[in-house]
């Protein structure tokens, strides 16, 4: 992820954010984010905000707590679908550019975690800002806020226990015919395949990360 984009990133959330590659934090920064991002708010007030909240302070002040998630579980490692060997001038069109956007889901989001009555989707859901921005980026888009024409959409949906790694997400435009209510319906459905047995767990991930399309016609018998 260039520095550029991480700019772009922090100054859309009011924060101007860079990456936390360096040991010793850049200039000017006064807090740590969660999610490894640097801020440079000059206020405490909804520092981090979109990044996971603060991890600590740079100013000397203590981090505050952050209380676990109701029904929070251990994602394990993200294991992706097939090699990820772009990350620049991926093709933007109606499916990810697999070079791009192989897929990828969690370890740790078994069959019995993510069919449990417990398990919530809100509880994983974690894609900061600066990383939808990077996605856009990728994909040749001015990174931004695109309204309802567009979102950052989960390769493997979060209830087959995808992960939020950029590997599995790409820009899925909304306003260029049914795809994305049909991907959604196939989710739902192959999350209920799943846990009855009918379908395996990485079955519905591989299907939906490589041709969802193919996937759906099996499932739900259509030409």
């Amino acid at each position: 992820m260039s520095l550029r984009t991480l700019l772009v990133a922090g100054l859309a959330c009011g924060a101007l954010v860079a990456v936390a590659t360096a040991a010793a934090p850049p200039p000017g920064a006064t807090a740590l984010c969660r999610d490894g991002t640097y801020s440079f708010s000059q206020t405490h007030s909804g520092t981090c905000s979109h990044h996971g909240g603060v991890a600590r302070w740079l100013d000397g002040t203590a981090a505050p707590a952050q209380a676990a998630a109701p029904g929070a579980v251990s994602l394990g490692r993200t294991v992706l679908i097939s090699p990820r060997t772009k990350t620049s001038h991926c093709r933007l069109g109606p499916n990810p550019d697999r070079a791009c956007s192989p897929g990828a889901y969690y370890s740790g989001l078994t069959k019995a975690v993510l069919c449990s009555s417990s398990f919530r989707t809100g509880t994983i859901r974690n894609v900061p800002e600066s990383e939808k921005f990077a996605v856009e980026a990728e994909y040749g888009m001015a990174p931004g806020h695109y309204g309802s024409s567009l979102e950052i959409d989960h390769i493997v949906s979060l209830e087959l226990g995808g992960s939020n790694d950029i590997a599995n997400l790409y820009p899925e435009k909304l306003d260029a015919g049914p795809g994305y209510r049909v991907k959604d319906r196939l989710e739902n459905k192959a999350h209920d395949l799943v846990c009855s047995g009918a379908m395996t767990l990485h079955a519905a991930q591989v299907g939906i990360a490589t041709n969802w399309q193919a996937l759906y016609k099996r499932v739900f018998g259509t030409q």
